[in-house]
Parts: structure tokens; C-alpha cells; sequence
């Protein structure tokens, strides 16, 4: 195969391998190598329908791209000598077809159209298998919520002992905010899918092109309208990007709890073997890693949101090269959310809950206290800041049975709680465990008349989400198949 086609008419400049390959955007081009045969086929079906080309070099063109398309792209076309895989494969289907023919691809269109058309074609793909991973995330949530209505456990804050509140009400907490992923991501799908092809360069083309043809055989919605913008923006990437390091902070509190409660301190938790290591001198070792590397890969996406942030924060109109450095870090964010999260799916879908820690652990550190104060202002019309004061008092004391509630230096002496009528039996009543969770019975409460009702909205929205996702890809998987499907037709194949 010759040189890139694309320098020989104006430069002439032999460069180096290093420069080459300094250049070249090869290494994240593989990634959307596939979307450019089917940009180049949606492109030539609009050139033949348009009669901007003949019917035979049209027929000849998509011949070629569909056995691109059918048996893969060639390794030669991923050489460095080219800058990207755009020109990679207008080199291979001149070489193959001849320059007469071949060389009629690129008519009206630029790599800058190009490029920001594949982006988005591909990033349409993750963003639709992300949603998918987040639907079974929030699925293995909601079923071990099922699984532990009855399961009680300590609540914390500042990883404190606060109140009790039990598994069911801790996990659905998680599965909001994977809910809440889930939206953000499908905002973002709605404004990735619009078609820059037909932008050209930046100011579009003098050819007769027919760009809302070339949009719709590609399954978008639509297209980008001003040919500037569409080619150098890619705020479809930041968003996608800054949801995922949204998304990817949630799993990270995830996995931040799943170390702490599978510690030998703790014990809530025993993670399945297989999310596990050893160590190579400590044989008793049972180490959560890939609880540990997901947290990591948390950090990995925000550093691949904010590079590329900075990457496009000052570019003047209209397209720079500079974007071409923004794609790997797309791309690395978009593959450590992807396979985190789906580790995170298996990770607790495996896991084993010990009920019996937890119920325990959530006896301890006073977690009821605020229930006996609740008690106070709601049988015996204390004001709340007093009975706070009484009660913190007693626990300053180290009890909360009743004989501690005497306070010497308060006017709520013994005599005072004996003559309201508080007993010992009202105190117990107050710190039970289990009654201050049934108590709890306002929406989104840890009650299991609360997680019930919770539970049912959940699956609902879930349910809802799924069947809109469905046909979301049922619309983008059947606009490629005709696209397909028509190129084999005009080609006559």
C-alpha cells in the first residue's frame, strides 16, 4: 500500500518514525474503525443518490466497504504512517479499487466531519452498554434489598454510629443514585446523537449533499446544524465523561463501604474468592482488590474528564488538532466505567451478607438515642432541645437507663421523671432496635412498610427504563441494518 494519500499533493517533507508516530491517532482510531466503514457507506449511498458519483464507481465503493465491513479492516490500514485510520482507509480502497474510483470517497466531506460523525457513532454504542450495565446494577440492588427487608444494621455518619436502619433501606440509598446515573447518561445519549456529517472542513460543501439523508440512514435523531459547531465541539464527550465520573464516584462509595465491612473489624461482608487476592507472604490474607482498583479507576475517569476538560477549554473556533488528544482519554474513561461497573454487577451479586454482625453492631454506640428523646417530647411534651440535652446527658454518663436521666444540675431531676410517669419500660420501649425502625414509616423510612412501598416504585422505574432502552437500541441496531441492507442492494450483491 502507498503512502498516505492524503499529504502527497502538498507536502513533501519525509517525517520521521517518531514524528509519525507522535501524529498518528492509530491508537484510539481502533476504536471507531468499525463506524467509519459505516459513515463511509451512509456517505456514499447520499453521493449516488445525490448523482454526485456515477452509479458503477458508487456500486465499485460499496462493494469494497462492505467486504471492510463483512471480513474486518486490514492491519495495513492501522500504520502509523497515516495519521488516522479516515485516511488508513481511503489509501487501502484506492490501492484495492484504483484512484479513480477510490479517490471518489472523500468528495464533500472532510476528516473533521468525519471524525466527529464516528465519535459519536461509537460513543452512542458505550453510552447504550453503559445504560445496559447500570440496569443490571440497579436489578442486583433492588433483589438483595428484597432479600434483607428484616436484615438490621448500624447507619453511620461521619462513620459514626448514628441510628439503626437495616440492609434493605442502606442498599436502595445506592440504588437511587445509580438511578440517578442512569438519567444523566440518558440526557447525554439525547444530545450525542445528532449528525455532524456534511460539516466538511467546517463551512459545509458547494456538492448538492443531502445531509438529513445521511443522519437518518446512521439512526440519529437529526443533525447538527451550524457546520462550526459540529465539528468542533465535543461537549458530547465532556458530559458523557463527567457522568461517568458522577457514576463512578457512587460505585466508589460502593466499594469504599465493601472494603470497610469486609474487614476483620466489621465482618458484615464476605466477598465471593474470585474478587479477592493473597498475599505472597501472609497466607491467612484475603484482600478485597477489586474493590480497591475500582476505587482507583474512580480517580482514572475524573483524570480522563478533566484532561479532557482542559484539552478543549481555550481552542478557537473551529476544528483544532488538538481534539485528536481528547479521544483517549474518551476512550480510557469510557472502558474503566464500563468494566467497573460491570465487576461491581458480579462483585455483589456474589457477596454474603452476615446478617447476625450487623443486627448486632446495630444494638451498639447508642443508636437509639434519638428515639428516647423522641419519646419524651411525644409522651410527655418535653421540648426537644431539652430532651437532646437530657439524653446526651445520661450518655455522657455512660447509660440510658433510667436512674442516669436524674440530672442534678437540671430542674428534670428523678422526682420530675416520676412524677410524668416516665418508667423503665418507657425507656426500654424507646431503645429498642427493631420498634425505632418500625417506627420509621414515612417515605424512603428503613420500615419494612416504608422499604415495601420503596421496593415497588423502584421496580417500576426500573421497569420503565429498561422497556425505553430497549427501544432505543432496537432504533439504532435497526438503522444500521438497513444501512447495511441498502449498500447491498445498490452494490448488487
Amino acid at each position: 500500500m502507498e503512502h498516505d494519500v492524503v499529504r502527497r499533493g502538498r507536502l513533501t517533507g519525509e517525517r520521521s518514525g517518531e514524528m509519525m508516530h507522535f501524529l498518528s491517532s492509530m491508537g484510539a482510531d481502533r476504536c471507531i474503525a468499525d463506524a467509519d466503514i459505516l459513515v463511509d457507506i451512509a456517505h456514499v449511498l447520499m453521493l449516488s443518490r445525490q448523482k454526485i458519483i456515477e452509479k458503477e464507481p458508487a456500486r465499485q465503493l460499496l462493494r469494497a466497504l462492505l467486504e471492510l465491513y463483512d471480513n474486518g479492516i486490514p492491519e495495513a490500514a492501522f500504520d502509523d504512517r497515516f495519521e488516522d485510520i479516515h485516511a488508513g482507509i481511503e489509501t487501502l480502497l484506492i490501492a484495492t479499487i484504483g484512484e479513480e474510483t477510490g479517490g471518489r470517497l472523500h468528495i464533500g466531506r472532510s476528516r473533521n466531519d468525519e471524525v466527529a460523525t464516528c465519535l459519536r457513532l461509537r460513543v452512542r454504542e458505550d453510552v447504550t452498554r453503559q445504560l445496559s450495565i447500570l440496569i443490571r446494577l440497579r436489578e442486583v440492588l433492588l433483589a438483595l434489598a428484597e432479600e434483607h427487608m428484616g436484615t438490621l444494621m448500624p447507619g453511620f455518619t461521619h462513620l459514626q454510629h448514628a441510628q439503626p436502619t437495616t440492609l434493605a433501606h442502606h442498599l436502595l440509598a445506592h440504588e437511587a443514585a445509580f438511578t440517578r446515573d442512569f438519567q444523566r447518561l440518558t440526557g447525554a445519549l439525547s444530545r450525542v446523537n445528532w449528525c455532524p456529517l456534511g460539516a466538511a472542513a467546517f463551512a459545509s460543501t458547494s456538492y448538492p449533499i443531502q445531509r438529513e439523508f445521511t443522519a437518518d440512514l446512521l439512526g440519529f435523531q437529526g443533525v447538527l446544524e451550524n457546520t462550526m459547531d459540529a465539528v468542533a465541539s465535543r461537549d458530547f464527550a465532556l458530559e458523557v465523561l463527567s457522568n461517568l465520573s458522577i457514576m463512578m464516584a457512587h460505585a466508589s462509595r460502593v466499594c469504599e463501604e465493601l472494603v470497610i465491612w469486609s474487614s476483620g473489624f466489621a465482618k458484615f461482608v464476605e466477598l465471593d474468592d474470585a474478587f479477592c487476592s493473597t498475599s505472597s507472604i501472609m497466607p491467612q490474607k484475603k484482600n478485597p482488590d477489586i474493590a480497591e482498583v475500582m476505587r482507583a479507576k474512580a480517580a482514572s475517569v475524573l483524570g480522563s474528564t478533566t484532561a479532557s476538560l482542559a484539552i478543549q477549554k481555550a481552542l478557537p473556533l473551529s476544528y483544532n488538532r488538538d481534539l485528536q488528544e481528547l479521544t483517549p482519554s474518551l476512550w480510557r474513561g469510557i472502558q474503566d466505567a464500563k468494566h467497573s461497573t460491570r465487576l461491581l454487577v458480579d462483585m455483589l451479586s456474589t457477596a454474603t451478607f452476615n446478617s447476625a454482625a450487623m443486627a448486632d453492631e446495630a444494638q451498639k454506640g447508642y443508636s437509639t438515642a434519638t428515639d428516647l428523646a423522641d419519646m419524651l417530647v411525644q409522651k410527655h411534651g418535653f421540648a426537644f432541645r431539652t430532651a437532646h440535652t437530657l439524653v446526651g446527658k445520661a450518655i455522657q454518663k455512660g447509660n440510658l437507663d433510667l436512674p442516669t436521666l436524674d440530672l442534678a444540675a437540671q430542674e428534670m431531676g428523678q422526682r420530675l421523671l416520676s412524677m410524668l410517669g416516665i418508667t423503665a419500660g418507657d425507656v426500654a420501649a424507646a431503645l429498642d432496635v427493631q420498634s425505632s425502625i418500625d417506627r420509621r414509616r414515612a417515605p424512603g423510612s428503613p420500615s419494612a412498610f416504608a422499604v415495601k412501598i420503596s421496593l415497588a416504585s423502584r421496580r417500576e422505574a426500573l421497569m420503565e427504563d429498561t422497556h425505553m432502552l430497549e427501544e432505543k437500541m432496537a432504533c439504532y441496531s435497526g438503522a444500521i441494518q438497513r444501512l447495511i441492507a441498502d449498500a447491498r442492494k445498490e452494490a448488487g450483491s
